[in-house]
């Protein structure tokens, strides 16, 4: 490596990355819807659209509308499935050139557990996030608002798998410092911070909610302060890395995650409008880092001035 090249590695958990900057689920499907618009293998990692053990048809449409600086979705975890997953996607996706996470979903610890297991056998997975937290769905998957079910979940999928574990949490809690506690407990290996802000709107013409749901999960830059903010408290009670998701366009954005505790961060929304944002993201922290003269990274992560 040119010594003056900044070095964009980072770790998480056993699991090592080329660079910080990761695609969040659900805005990247599963790599190949945009493979001729992207270059995979520059991202740190993909982190593949959620999948559950039998398909999902999702949530009735219409199931996303725009909103000020941001989008609301209520997709409700529309999937092919675990076993056409390991037909159809995962050759493409261990092909790809980068690092791969799983995201996973199930209805109980046991249903999550099992999906772990079942996918151990599988060349080419270097990760599990595990999505405890999604809000737009009728029953049994927002885990994360209850300390003692997500330190159960993740407990039973890390007797289930040796592969490196990231829980996914949500933000529509009273305090998210109490359930980054309890899934470190659990055994995670990372956590990611932070899922969507359940949100609501109406359409005036219609007197109806936008969304056939009713509520739906917020994204975009509108939440970067607040998601900021959950990455920050986690940063400040657990021990293990935390990843920042939330509203991240631009490489600053990215900067100020990391600066406040963040090791890497998740580029989602942004890419519905520029799909190579992440990439964009990417070349901007290294710019910053030369700019400073600063040599890893690494460096910047918790390096928030009092």
């Amino acid at each position: 490596m040119n010594p003056h090249t900044p070095d964009l590695r980072v770790r998480l958990g056993a699991l090592e990355l080329q660079n910080p900057v990761l695609t969040a689920s659900g805005t990247f499907g599963y790599g190949e819807e945009v493979a001729d618009l992207v270059d995979l293998s520059k991202l740190g990692a993909i982190v593949c659209k959620t999948v559950t053990r039998l398909p999902r048809a999702g949530n009735a449409p219409p199931r996303t509308c725009e909103t000020p600086a941001g989008m609301m979705n209520a997709i409700g975890l529309q999937n092919v499935g675990l076993a056409a997953f390991k037909r159809d996607k995962l050759p493409f996706l261990r092909d790809s050139g980068t690092k791969l996470i799983v995201n996973i979903a199930g209805d109980s610890s046991e249903d999550f557990a099992a999906l772990c297991a079942d996918l151990n056998d599988e060349e080419g997975i270097d990760a599990l996030e595990l999505n405890i937290s999604c809000p737009n769905v009728a029953h049994g998957l927002d885990f994360a608002t209850d300390p003692i079910q997500t330190e159960a979940v993740v407990k039973a999928c890390r007797a289930a798998t040796p592969r490196p574990l990231f829980v996914k949490l949500s933000p529509n809690v009273t305090d998210i410092a109490v359930i980054a506690r309890a899934a470190q407990e659990g055994g995670a290996d990372a956590l990611s911070v932070c899922n969507t802000f359940v949100g609501f709107a109406i359409d005036t013409r219609t007197r109806r909610p936008r969304l056939s749901n009713g509520t739906g999960g917020l994204s975009g830059p509108a939440i970067r302060p607040l998601a900021l903010r959950a990455v920050w408290r986690c940063a400040q009670n657990v021990q293990i890395p935390i990843i920042g998701i939330g509203g991240i366009a631009t490489a600053n954005d990215a900067l100020e995650f990391l600066i406040a505790g963040a090791s890497a961060v998740q580029v989602g929304t942004a890419t519905f409008v520029r799909p190579n944002a992440a990439l964009e993201v990417i070349e901007g922290i290294g710019e910053y880092l030369s700019q400073h003269e600063i040599a890893s990274v690494r460096e910047l992560t918790g390096s928030l001035q009092a």
